[in-house]
């Protein structure tokens, strides 16, 4: 695979520093049922790294300590990991907000029969990738047969309340294009989705997210043995929008990895560029000290939060 941050390390993106941490976005391993094109983690189910005891016990303490309302679950696949339920059941009784990264196929593997019931009686907000609501471009991206379990998946939610109107159970869907192209306008393409998806299928969900996808491991190399790299990162760096830097997602978010150190972002995660600070700051770092306030580490990539309408793990800003 081709290494992306040499090529991404040399940057004029603007400075910028961190507000009052509101969420903290947890990877609880690389382990996935499934192995996206797309994926910036390079997660499939050959992965062995998973989060161990000790870290899990210490996001508890942390957003404790820091009154950080909202606990951010993803992978990949969160839920594979055998602490996930407790973890989820302890932080739901803090008062904390849960949102699971799902791939919606997770549902039907085994041992988690169970796993969508669990997620609404909890109350756990639903962020699920689907690139598209069309069959050939979803099993093109993501595998054979994967468009279908989707669609069941989502239907079973459904079921449950996920995406129902005054439910209070949140199934938000998430959007990558399939190549080096920013998506599409938010707003269009969520009315499209849920046209699509409630006539062809009884699907209903609450938003769409569009993400751009990250010039950084799978998808980076992929642009650089396609020799489309170049031309990628010519295309977010003319789309920048200085509007968009008030709602990057690094200014009230902190990553922690599978093995609890922290980053800016997930994409920073992947880049192995950690949170500002002495040596490789860690969750245990968080519990007598506040980062509000301090640099964030940027480099090219971060074009990609900024071009065009923007990105971010909330979809557009």
């Amino acid at each position: 695979m081709h290494a992306t941050f040499p090529l991404l390390k040399n940057t004029n993106f603007p400075a910028l520093n961190r507000d009052r941490v509101e969420t903290l976005q947890v990877n609880l391993g690389y382990r996935c049922n499934l192995r996206c094109l797309h994926c910036h983690v390079n997660a499939s189910p050959d992965r062995k790294e998973m989060m161990d005891d000790e870290n899990i016990a210490l996001i508890l303490k942390v957003l404790a300590a820091r009154e950080i309302q909202h606990l951010d679950l993803t992978g990949g696949a969160p839920e594979l990991h055998n602490c996930f339920r407790q973890l989820v059941s302890q932080a739901r009784a803090l008062g904390v907000q849960v949102t699971d990264r799902c791939n919606l196929t997770v549902l039907f593997e085994p041992g988690q029969e169970t796993l969508a019931e669990f997620l609404a009686e909890h109350s756990v907000d639903i962020v699920a990738s689907l690139p598209c609501y069309s069959i050939e471009n979803v099993d093109q991206q993501r595998g054979v047969g994967v468009f279908d379990k989707s669609i069941l998946a989502l239907q079973k939610l459904n079921d449950l309340g996920y995406g129902k109107p005054n439910s209070g159970l949140s199934l938000n869907l998430v959007y990558n294009p399939q190549g080096a192209s920013l998506p599409p306008d938010q707003v269009t393409l969520e009315a499209d989705y849920k046209k699509v998806l409630k006539e062809e299928f009884d699907v209903e969900f609450n938003d769409l997210f569009v993400i751009t996808n990250m010039p950084i491991k799978r998808f980076g190399s992929t642009l650089i043995s396609k020799g489309q790299f170049d031309e990628y990162m010519e295309l977010l760096i003319n789309s920048f929008s200085p509007a968009n830097l008030e709602g990057v997602m690094c200014r009230s978010l902190v990553s922690v990895d599978w093995q609890g150190y922290l980053y800016d972002c997930d994409f920073n995660q992947q880049l192995e560029i950690p949170l500002a600070g002495f040596g490789k700051p860690h969750m245990r770092d968080l519990i007598g000290g506040d980062i509000t306030g301090t640099s964030i580490r940027v480099a090219n990539h971060c074009y990609g939060c900024t071009a065009g309408q923007g990105s971010s793990c909330g979809g557009a800003l």
